[in-house]
């Protein structure tokens, strides 16, 4: 069922370096709210990044691209073999590219569009300051990229900030939250004023190095007895057998269940009294929200920003401010659930899945008009 009113009257083009399972329930949202379908263009990654990806989608088309990886660190560059064809062959109406001036054929593709006078637009994190060699050629030749779009979406108000700090027009940077799940359609659960014995604290995620799960049991074990909580890690990853070791050590009663998916997380969310993500990435985040988890995690690129507020959560300056922020979390029942009903207000109102296709097809429409 579509749930959104706001539609495309035509085709719409995406082109991304790769496809991942966690975006294809957009685009296919996305495709039903553009009346001639939606078109998605993506090749495969690295072997060494070790990124899932997928080709499968339900509502709108993938094209396989043909991704030449080159060089490497902060020199990469990719190049997308067969873009142009794609565009030649499914000649969209308007057109969605990565922002990133590390893709070689981008430009191409945007001269492509414009022959036609039709609307290219950018989609990207922002634009932090650069530093490192070759700063002031990297910036010169990342601002002449950003300048080639006819409007620009970024997920965060700090990624539209540095754009608009590089002379982008503001009235055509869009601020789209990156939404990884539609809008809760249960109601928020009712959890007890008081903890239920020992409260419980919720990791849900890939265990992986940048997750910063180790901080996580050493913030614990260094709570006071009294508000130790019960620790719940849910996931796999390269990680798993480093971090049991580690927990053996400093925090025994720390439960791993391994990866759970779907309807196999709601028990541990319903029973969870806090969600933590000591580090970055994190797709869980908002799931954790929307059954009315208040939120701590790890400061990152700006993505999460507008996720996280103090209304319904923490974002850590650093591992090490943990402990002190578990503290205050847990010694506080009647704020921690306040903050959970927060949480879930966001996600039902103003972070999801069809809000964010909202944006898109409004930016895309305004554009198009």
């Amino acid at each position: 069922m579509v749930l959104h009113r706001l539609t495309f009257p035509g085709k719409l083009a995406i082109q991304q370096r790769v496809l991942t399972p966690y975006r294809a329930a957009f685009f296919d949202a996305l495709a039903e709210a553009c009346d001639d379908g939606l078109d998605v263009f993506a090749g495969l990654p690295r072997p060494e990044e070790s990124i899932a990806t997928t080709d499968t989608l339900r509502v709108a088309k993938c094209t396989f691209a043909r991704n030449l990886h080159l060089l490497r660190g902060s020199f990469y560059l990719c190049y997308q073999r067969g873009l142009l064809y794609w565009l030649a062959d499914r000649d969209p109406d308007a057109l969605i590219l990565e922002a990133n001036p590390r893709y070689l054929s981008t430009p191409a593709a945007v001269r492509w569009m414009k022959r036609g006078d039709r609307p290219v637009l950018g989609w990207g994190l922002g634009a932090p300051s650069l530093t490192g060699p070759f700063s002031d050629l990297r910036k010169d030749r990342r601002n002449s990229f950003l300048h080639q779009f006819d409007a620009l979406f970024t997920y965060s108000r700090r990624g539209a900030d540095e754009y608009a700090s590089l002379g982008f027009p503001a009235d055509r940077i869009f601020v789209a939250p990156n939404a990884t799940s539609p809008r809760p359609t249960y109601p928020l659960p009712v959890r007890s004023p008081s903890f239920n014995g020992k409260p419980c604290v919720l990791f849900v995620g890939r265990l992986q190095a940048r997750k910063r799960i180790d901080s996580l049991l050493h913030a614990c074990a260094a709570l006071i007895p009294s508000i130790q909580p019960r620790l719940v890690i849910v996931g796999d990853g390269p990680e798993r057998l480093a971090l049991e070791n580690l927990a053996k050590t400093i925090y025994p009663s720390a439960e791993f269940t391994g990866a759970k998916h779907g309807p196999e997380l709601v028990p541990y969310f319903l029973a969870a009294d806090l969600f933590v993500l000591p580090g970055t990435g994190g797709l869980a985040v908002q799931e954790a929200m929307s059954w009315g988890l208040p939120i701590i995690m790890g400061q990152g690129d700006g993505t999460n920003d507008d996720l996280v507020r103090p209304g319904n959560g923490w974002q850590l300056a650093g591992p090490a401010a943990l402990v002190g922020v578990l503290h205050a979390a847990l010694a506080d029942v009647s704020r921690l659930r306040a903050m959970g009903a927060e949480s879930y207000r966001i996600v039902a109102e103003e972070i999801n899945m069809e809000k964010m296709v909202e944006i898109f097809v409004g930016a895309v429409n305004q554009l198009s008009h």
